[in-house]
């Protein structure tokens, strides 16, 4: 492991098993972001996209907080200036990660926060954690994705209640709406986010980098355009491989099959 410092505000441990974890290190604060934790953050996710030991990241706050938002004492350093580099934008840099990234949401993910768990590929988050847009309320105009974002995954009505009104979402009630994975006890959540990190390394690596890419690139696109990248892919997928990968693949789906089917997560 590496990166255990307690002084550190973006800490990152690579776990020997493939995955890595993130965290948010700011806890007296509820862990919100300062300009240079915000480049710290794309840096991180700049370097575990290209770590080829690591497999699954899982992104999480120290203390009781996810991430409450920017640090607004410092607001101007945050939103003026260089801050359409893609380079040291964290949002950027987790949507260009190719790897899957499990939100483990223990508890508020306010503004800021939201956007970054929306940024992420799952969700597993603490009973009664919530998450919070307060753009609205402070004046702020969003910019890492969460006017776009929200509609389209719990609907536009209920994203306008949300965003408008400030109003709290629930994590109970952004499971149900197919937004947040699994909903857990607090002391269980990176319990819960290691285990779905576990299911997806037991499959075919380079599947789930392809997978996890058309997913999200079909998901910007209408289901016309979606279906013939996914059409398009498929094709290129299949003419590339030689027949000692299919033979591969046959033997991989044979050791699967002789094995007893996994619990449920």
């Amino acid at each position: 492991m590496e990166g255990s410092s307690s002084d550190k505000l973006i800490v990152v441990t690579r776990e020997p098993d493939g995955i890595a974890i993130v965290t948010i290190n700011r806890p007296k604060s509820l862990n919100s972001l300062t300009r240079p934790m915000m480049v710290d953050l794309a840096k991180a996710f700049k370097a575990l996209a290209k770590d080829n030991s690591v497999r699954v990241i899982i992104l999480s706050g120290a203390g009781r907080a996810f991430c409450s938002g920017v640090d607004l004492t410092a607001a101007q350093d945050v939103f003026k200036g260089d801050v359409k580099d893609p380079e040291t934008d964290p949002v950027v840099q987790m949507e260009q990660c190719p790897k899957p990234i499990i939100g483990a949401i223990n508890g508020v993910a306010i503004t800021a926060g939201f956007e970054i768990a929306l940024a992420c590929d799952m969700l597993v988050a603490a009973k009664g954690a919530t998450f919070v847009d307060t753009h609205a309320r402070f004046g702020i105009f969003p910019s890492w994705g969460l006017s776009q974002k929200l509609a389209r995954f719990i609907g536009p009505n209920k994203a306008r209640e949300v965003s408008l009104a400030a109003m709290p979402l629930s994590a109970e009630e952004a499971e149900k709406l197919g937004f947040v994975n699994y909903v857990v006890d607090q002391n269980e959540v990176l319990n819960k986010a290691r285990q779905l990190a576990g299911a997806i390394m037991k499959n075919s690596q380079d599947l789930v980098l392809r997978y996890k890419s058309v997913i999200n690139d079909g998901y910007k696109l209408d289901l016309r355009q979606g279906l013939a990248i996914e059409k398009e892919r498929g094709h290129e997928y299949y003419d590339g491989m030689t027949p000692e990968q299919f033979k591969k693949m046959q033997e991989f789906i044979a050791r699967r099959s002789s094995k007893k089917p996994s619990s449920k997560l």
